[in-house]
């Protein structure tokens, strides 16, 4: 298993595979969040991701969920900023070729 990736057991006894895409600290609710991916997509084709509450400090410390609509907004915002960057990026290279 690669370095930014972590395992876990669905409600069905599956084990799923899923790459972390980043990891931060909110000053806003003291809090860390772990925002990953299985490659799955929805119905619109867009790749599924999921974000937790976790422990840092602990490597076995549970997912927690996140449950209030300011945390939603703080990881809602991160996203947005990535991928507006991503997408300047493509640009960018696409303008270059």
């Amino acid at each position: 298993m690669k370095k930014n990736q972590f395992t876990m057991i669905d409600e069905k006894g599956n084990e799923i595979v899923y790459d972390v895409l980043f990891t931060f600290e909110s000053e806003e609710t003291n809090k860390n969040y772990i925002v990953y991916t299985d490659q799955s997509k929805d119905e619109k084709g867009n790749i599924q991701v999921y974000a937790s509450i976790y422990d840092p400090e602990n490597p076995n410390s549970k997912l927690e969920p996140i449950e209030t609509e300011k945390e939603w907004k703080v990881i809602e915002t991160i996203l947005e900023t990535l991928q507006e960057e991503i997408k300047k990026k493509q640009d960018t290279t696409n303008n270059e070729q």
